[in-house]
C-alpha cells in the first residue's frame, strides 16, 4: 500500500514539472507576428482645440515615442480652437521621431479651421466619408469687424466675421453660418480671394496663409486650395479634398486605415521611412487626471463661475468676518479662476469691466444711492462678462444663459437694497438722542424743576416746568446732553 501511495505522489510531482515546463516553453516562445508588429496609438480630438486639448496631444505624442509606437493616429471632430493651442500641437507633430497620421472621422466629422492646419501638418491625412474640412478663416482679437465695413466681394468671410479660425475659432462649414463655405470662386489663388479690410486684419490673414503654405510645402500637398481655405473660407468634402490633393485617402474605419497606408513613405527627420502598419495593435490613450482637471477649470464658463464665487465668497467673508467657510471658498475659486484666465485667451478690457461693475454693485451696499451705482454695476457686469473671451470658438465661451442668471441675481439684491432703503427712511429713528423722544422715564422722587428719573435701567438728571410726583411715568421731550427734559403723560 505504502508503494502504491509512494508512485501516486511521485507521478503527481512528475505531472506538475512537465505543466511547470510547459508554461515555461509558452513564456519563453518567440513573439508572434501580430506581437512583433508593435502598437498604433490613437489620440482623440473631439470638440474645440483648446488648452487642455493641446497638453492631452503633445503628452500623447511624446508617450508613444517613449513607448516604441510605430504609428500616432490623431482622431479627428473639431469646429477649431485656440491659435496657440493648435500651433503647440503642430510643433509636436513637426518634431515627432514617430509618423502622425490624422483622420478626421467619423462619417460625419469635421476639421474645420484648426483641424484643417492639424491636417497640413501631419505626415498622412485622411478622412472618412462623409466628412469635411476647411474654413479655416482667422478671427482677429475683437471678433467683428467694424461697423461701417464693406462687404467683401465673392461670397467670402470677412476675417472678422465669425466662420472659424485657425488662430481663434471655428465652425462647421454650413453656408449658413460660414458665408465663405463651399468651392471658392474660380479664378481663385491670392487674386481672386477677398482682400481684408483693416490693416491688422490683412497681417493676420497673410500670418495664416504663410504658415498654412509652408506645412503644405512641407508635406507635398495643395498649397493653393490652403490659401483659399484661409482667404476666403472655403471647405471641403472627403471625396473633393482626394481629388485636389489636399488628402492622401479616404478610410472607412481605423482598420482601412492602416491597411492603406502601409507601404507608403513618409519623411521624418531628414529621412526616409517606410511604414508597416499591417497587423498593429491599436491602443486609445485616454487623458490623465491632470488634463481633464485642465479641461475642466479651463472651460470658460466654469472659469467664469469660479471667478463669481470667488468674488461673492470674499464679499461674504468681508460682512461677516470670522466666517472662515466663505472666505477659504471664495479665495480657491479665485485663484483657479485667475489660474484658468492666464492660459485662456481673455480680454483684459472685459475682465476690467466685471471687477468695476463687481465693485459698483459691493458699493451700492455700504452707500445707498438708490441703485444708481447697483443699476450701473449691473449693466458694466453684463457688458464685461459679453466680451470676457477674445474668441468665437464653439465651446470656448461663456454660455449667455448663465450671465442673465447671475445678472438676474444681481438686479435682485440691487432692488431689494433700495428697497429697504426706502423703508428704512420712513421709519422714525429709534437710536441715539433722536430715539429717546417721545420714549416713557419713571420719575424717581417727587421734584419741581430738577430732579432724576430713570430711562433704560439707568439715571439721568431731568428737568421739568411742571411739578412730578414719585413712581409717574414722564414724557420725554428733549434731551440736552447728560439731562432730560420731561413732562407729565
Amino acid at each position: 500500500m505504502k508503494i502504491l501511495r509512494c508512485s501516486r505522489y511521485l507521478r503527481l510531482v512528475a505531472a506538475l514539472l512537465l505543466a511547470l515546463s510547459a508554461l515555461h516553453h509558452v513564456a519563453a516562445a518567440p513573439p508572434t507576428a501580430a506581437a512583433r508588429a508593435g502598437t498604433a496609438t490613437v489620440l482623440e480630438i473631439n470638440g474645440a482645440i483648446g488648452p487642455a486639448t493641446s497638453h492631452y496631444v503633445v503628452h500623447g505624442i511624446e508617450a508613444a515615442q517613449k513607448d516604441g509606437s510605430r504609428l500616432v493616429v490623431l482622431e479627428m471632430d473639431t469646429p477649431g480652437g485656440l491659435d496657440s493651442s493648435m500651433r503647440d500641437i503642430i510643433r509636436a507633430i513637426l518634431a515627432s521621431s514617430v509618423p502622425v497620421a490624422s483622420y478626421v472621422s467619423p462619417p460625419g466629422a469635421r476639421a474645420a479651421s484648426a483641424g484643417t492646419y492639424i491636417l497640413y501638418a501631419s505626415h498622412i491625412a485622411a478622412m472618412a466619408p462623409a466628412t469635411n474640412l476647411g474654413a479655416a478663416t482667422p478671427v482677429p482679437i475683437g471678433g467683428e469687424p467694424e461697423p461701417g465695413s464693406v462687404p467683401l466681394p465673392g461670397g467670402g468671410a470677412h476675417p472678422g466675421e465669425k466662420p472659424d479660425s485657425g488662430a481663434g475659432g471655428g465652425d462647421s462649414g454650413n453656408d449658413k453660418t460660414n458665408p465663405g463655405a463651399g468651392q471658392p470662386p474660380a479664378g481663385g489663388g491670392a487674386e481672386g480671394e477677398p482682400a481684408p479690410h483693416s490693416a491688422m486684419e490683412r497681417k493676420v490673414v497673410n500670418d495664416a496663409v504663410a504658415y498654412i503654405r509652408g506645412l503644405a510645402e512641407l508635406r507635398g500637398r495643395n498649397a493653393e486650395w490652403a490659401e483659399k481655405a484661409v482667404r476666403g473660407a472655403a471647405s471641403l468634402s472627403a471625396n473633393a479634398a482626394l481629388d485636389q490633393k489636399v488628402i492622401d485617402l479616404i478610410a472607412r474605419d481605423m482598420p482601412d486605415l492602416l491597411a492603406q497606408i502601409d507601404g507608403r513613405e513618409v519623411r521624418i527627420e531628414n529621412r526616409t521611412e517606410k511604414l508597416a502598419t499591417r497587423g498593429l495593435t491599436v491602443v486609445r490613450m485616454k487623458p490623465d487626471w491632470r488634463t481633464q482637471l485642465l479641461a475642466v477649470i479651463t472651460n470658460p464658463t466654469v472659469a467664469y463661475g469660479l471667478m463669481v464665487i470667488g468674488i461673492w465668497g470674499l464679499l461674504l467673508e468681508g460682512y461677516n468676518p470670522g466666517a472662515v467657510l466663505p472666505g477659504v471658498v471664495g479665495a480657491i475659486c479665485l485663484l483657479i479662476a485667475l489660474f484658468a484666465f492666464q492660459i485662456l485667451s481673455v480680454n483684459y478690457a472685459g475682465l476690467a469691466l466685471v471687477a468695476v461693475g463687481t465693485a459698483m454693485i459691493i458699493a451700492e451696499f455700504f452707500f445707498p444711492t438708490y441703485g444708481s451705482l447697483g443699476i450701473g454695476g449691473i449693466i458694466a457686469f453684463v457688458v464685461g462678462s459679453l466680451i470676457l473671451f477674445d474668441t468665437d470658438v464653439p465651446g470656448l465661451s461663456v454660455g449667455r444663459p448663465l450671465i442673465a442668471a447671475i445678472a438676474t441675481v444681481g438686479a435682485l439684491m440691487v432692488a431689494f437694497i433700495v428697497y429697504m432703503a426706502t423703508r428704512a427712511m420712513r421709519h422714525p429713528v429709534a437710536t441715539g438722542a433722536q430715539g429717546m423722544i417721545g420714549a416713557s422715564a419713571e420719575v424717581v422722587a417727587d421734584f419741581n424743576g430738577k430732579g432724576k428719573v430713570r430711562y433704560g435701567g439707568e439715571l439721568w438728571n431731568a428737568r421739568s416746568d411742571r411739578p412730578l410726583r414719585a413712581g409717574d411715568e414722564a414724557r420725554i421731550v428733549k434731551v440736552e446732553g447728560l439731562t432730560l427734559w420731561v413732562e407729565p403723560q
